[in-house]
């Protein structure tokens, strides 16, 4: 053979080397997985238990979570989204009126600004139940032009708080009513419950990290003798702990799912008292539910943590066995 056909052959036995390593590795990849869900399979009870455990702690901070939403949905029908009034001076005419509506419709903390004409006032003073005899003894109609200011449902505490400063300041307007403290207090208790979702999520994910961690850790040691004689016949310590890697993503995707499904079965549970206290704020309260898409990262999640706890007991448990 010439030296030219040996020179032209080298790279095709090479790319042939490198697609047989990578179809062997595709081979052991696909049995570690299939062979660690047999491992799980085997003991019905440890792995069911194990999977219980991890889906209650990654339910916690989902059901947490789903009641934070709602009582902020709660807040807003009880009125943390109350509109602000502000009372013009009596000698304020319509125009006047118009002119500071339109003047205050473009502050972006407000959705929508109406006017209340003193007549309207009067009606509404009428049909209150003590007044209607009272009214009808008024000469002229005492009340003023009376904006309604409606702020947005994503509009913070501060800002409508400088809002209703800066309103309070103009020369026509005589008063502000406002449920400023209510809405401030809202969002402080908000954010601390945010706070303690997060803090939450991270003790019971670290929980989860470890539960898989020390199973692995158990099932490692209980074959310490069979990874001891694949360590002496030349197997890699990535050949090796292949299949605790898929034991601890197969544990994180179905406590994961569990985890899920619990959320679901908890928002299912609430519907009917929900749908009752909605009926007694006349259809205003609106309760949502967890996005799907949390939902979906929830098991993804799961078995990265699952992986990751597999990956440093069984590397630190390796180390030792070699």
């Amino acid at each position: 053979m010439s030296p030219e056909t040996q020179h032209a052959e080298t790279p095709v036995r090479n790319e042939h080397s490198r697609g047989r390593r990578l179809a062997s590795w595709q081979e052991h990849h696909g049995w570690s997985a299939a062979a660690s869900l047999r491992r799980l399979a085997a003991r019905p009870l440890g792995s069911l238990l194990t999977i219980a455990v991890m889906g209650l702690a990654l339910a916690l901070p989902l059901a947490f979570y789903l009641l934070l939403g709602n009582v902020q949905k709660l807040g807003d029908a009880l009125g943390q989204n109350q509109a602000i009034s502000v009372f013009l001076k009596p000698d304020q005419a319509a125009q006047q009126a118009q002119l500071l509506a339109k003047e205050l419709g473009g502050r972006p903390e407000l959705a929508a600004v109406t006017i209340k004409s003193p007549q309207q006032g009067m009606d509404e003073l009428a049909k209150m139940q003590g007044f209607s005899g009272a009214v009808q003894t008024l000469g002229d109609n005492p009340l003023p032009y009376v904006l309604q200011l409606q702020p947005r449902s994503d509009a913070s505490a501060a800002a409508l708080a400088q809002l209703v400063t800066d309103v309070r300041t103009m020369r026509s307007v005589d008063l502000v009513q406002d449920s400023g403290q209510w809405r401030q207090r809202l969002e402080a208790l908000l954010g601390v419950g945010n706070r303690i979702v997060l803090i939450l999520a991270s003790l019971l994910a670290l929980a989860a990290l470890l539960v898989v961690g020390n199973t692995v850790r158990v099932d490692i040691a209980s074959r310490s003798e069979e990874i001891g004689v694949l360590l002496l016949v030349g197997a890699g310590k990535a050949f090796v702990r292949r299949p605790y890697l898929y034991a601890g993503i197969w544990y994180g995707l179905f406590s994961g799912i569990l985890a899920a499904l619990l959320a679901v079965s908890i928002e299912f549970a609430l519907a009917e008292p929900v749908a009752r206290l909605s009926h007694a704020y006349d259809g205003q309260l609106h309760v949502g539910g967890l996005p799907p898409w949390l939902l979906l990262a929830v098991p993804l999640v799961a078995a990265l943590l699952g992986w990751l706890g597999a990956r440093l007991v069984s590397a630190w448990q390796l180390r030792k066995a070699a």
